[in-house]
């Protein structure tokens, strides 16, 4: 597998204008060790036993180095080599970090996916990128996780080896021991030079198109991302990180983990997750920086006895996003004195951060956010000098400078991917004429005040539930698949928890009836997330089409809604 994708020119550039360092993410990790090994680094979920089966641990920077060396020594005992692919499937467990840590020092590049994934989710993603390894858990929430891929590559005749953590192996299974990790030692495994325009991750994104998309990052894309969080959490050194977000993409890498060893703090974990665990672990582990969906916060605001129970005296800062934000649960929590930041990202690199130092206001805060990267703006951090944004009129192509026009919001810069993985049609769309990611995401110039930019929609037809990107052009095929069904097509619907559901709009065949219960049914067969499952179904006469004969999905909102 090629290890780089930037292009020499383009990592020349920024490296000469300071925006990426040149320095690999293993680098950090031999710094904490050296200033701070007793310092308590990285901790295990509080509920790893009834995740997994094996008892929580709690690791200090040396205990930590140790680990990830003992498993670069797996590594080359397996025969793994620089830019081989591993593909791990892990809860929030310290093995994920330890792992992306490992892939980090050895040249390997991981490929993380998410718990929910299943063999045809899993089956697009390995015919991808091809691993050399799978790391994964046995059980998890009653889901024998092993056996499944096994049944996978056993059907696809592929033959790669699976390590599973967890105690004794069964039946002759490989098995990565969290204890006793591997019984190699450090010279078993030789010295991979690492350079920082290396791909050490291929994480994973849906969109419009049926497939997942893998978007590739090197170690300089971590080290900025997690600079530009360090500034905007006004995180310090020895901060305790909370992180609820699975370890599969740009929130959990790039916002949690980066920081963290940048910063020599200390790591918590949390999954799934579970509202008085978070507290406890708020509490107990004098947690300085964390993040919450909307709901949640706007929850807990209403909850006042729960919040009086709990003390939050340590926490400085709150991130939340993939949900408007309400002005008034950023003015609640502005009056406990925890500023709440509103984030908007994604995988390919979008990152905009309405800031407590940018945006005093929670007002501006909950609304708005910074034209970062605008000609003619600055701001007080340093690191929006390292991006470019601009919108563009999806009609016209003309750009958006004026307040009152929609525009499509495209980026460019130190934190922005350079496309996505063997897709070389898919990357010939995604970028436009001057280099800027189409990110499909609407926004207008406010009115107001030109600073700021306010959220719109998305162009692009994609479902967002619970801040998970859902392809509706991959379920409208598996629904067409059913014997019922002539013609199908999903469309999300609003609910108060998750901001988005999927509604299944279907034309049957005729004399046909179809309930949801069936239709779920059948599409637990296929093998897709449980979370991608309908849970409205509509019948129609016909779909919605334009002369093209495109589905025109906008028009099914209303259907979806009923």
């Amino acid at each position: 597998m090629t290890t780089k994708m930037t292009p020499a020119e383009r990592t020349r550039l920024y490296r000469q204008r300071g925006w990426w360092r040149g320095v690999d993410v293993d680098s950090f990790l031999h710094k904490a060790v050296a200033e701070n090994p007793e310092r308590e680094a990285l901790i295990d979920p509080p509920n790893r036993s009834d995740l997994i089966g094996t008892d929580p641990v709690r690791l200090t920077f040396a205990e930590l180095d140790t680990r990830v060396d003992s498993f670069v020594a797996t590594l080359a005992a397996l025969g793994l080599s620089k830019g081989d692919v591993i593909v791990t499937q892990l809860p929030n467990i310290v093995e994920g970090v330890i792992a992306f840590l490992a892939c980090a020092r050895f040249g390997t590049v991981l490929s993380p996916v998410p718990m929910a994934y299943r063999r045809y989710e899993l089956g697009k993603i390995i015919a991808q990128v091809d691993p050399a390894l799978i790391l994964t858990v046995r059980h998890f929430h009653g889901f024998d996780h092993r056996d499944e891929i096994a049944a996978m590559l056993e059907s696809d005749e592929r033959s790669i080896p699976v390590l599973t953590i967890g105690s004794a192996g069964e039946d002759g299974e490989a098995c990565f021991e969290h204890h006793d990790v591997a019984h190699a030692s450090r010279a078993s495994a030789e010295p991979r030079p690492i350079e920082a325009s290396e791909i050490v991750t291929i994480c994973w994104t849906s969109g419009t198109e049926a497939d997942p998309k893998g978007v590739p990052r090197h170690h300089d894309h971590w080290v900025i991302n997690g600079q530009a969080m360090i500034e905007c959490a006004e995180l310090r050194s020895g901060d305790a990180i909370l992180n609820p977000f699975p370890l599969i993409n740009i929130a959990a890498i790039g916002g949690m983990v980066m920081p963290w060893l940048m910063m020599q703090g200390k790591l918590v974990q949390h999954h799934p997750f579970d509202l008085p665990v978070f507290l406890r672990q708020l509490e107990e582990e004098a947690i300085n920086y964390t993040v919450a969906p909307p709901a949640i916060l706007n929850m807990l605001l209403k909850q006042d006895a729960m919040l009086e129970n709990v003390d939050l005296s340590a926490l400085r800062c709150l991130g939340s996003g993939s949900a408007p934000l309400t002005t008034w649960m950023v003015e609640g929590w502005q009056e406990r004195g925890i500023p709440v930041m509103n984030v908007f990202g994604s995988n390919e690199g979008c990152s905009l951060f309405s800031t407590h130092r940018e945006m005093p206001d929670p007002h501006l805060r909950a609304s708005y956010f910074p034209r970062f990267g605008a000609a003619g703006i600055t701001w007080k951090s340093a690191f929006p000098k390292t991006i470019r944004t601009r919108l563009v009129d999806p009609v016209t192509k003309q750009e958006v400078t004026e307040p009152g026009q929609i525009g499509e919001l495209r980026i460019d810069g130190a934190m922005t991917f350079d496309g996505y993985w063997n897709a070389p049609e898919l990357n010939r769309t995604a970028f436009d004429d001057q280099g800027y990611f189409r990110t499909g995401d609407l926004f207008e110039i406010a009115s107001g005040d030109p600073r700021f930019y306010e959220f719109v929609g998305r162009s692009k037809e994609v479902i967002i539930r619970g801040g998970v990107n859902i392809s509706p052009a991959e379920l409208d095929g598996l629904v067409e698949s059913h014997p019922k069904v002539r013609e199908a097509a999903c469309a999300a619907y609003p609910d108060n928890r998750l901001g988005e559901k999927i509604c299944a709009v279907v034309a049957l065949v005729e004399g046909e009836t179809l309930e949801l219960n069936e239709l779920t049914a059948y599409l637990r067969k296929v093998g897709i997330s449980v979370y991608k499952l309908p849970e409205k179904l509509r019948e129609v006469d016909t779909l919605p089409r334009n002369p093209l004969g495109k589905v025109m999905r906008r028009e099914l909102s209303g259907v979806a809604a009923s």
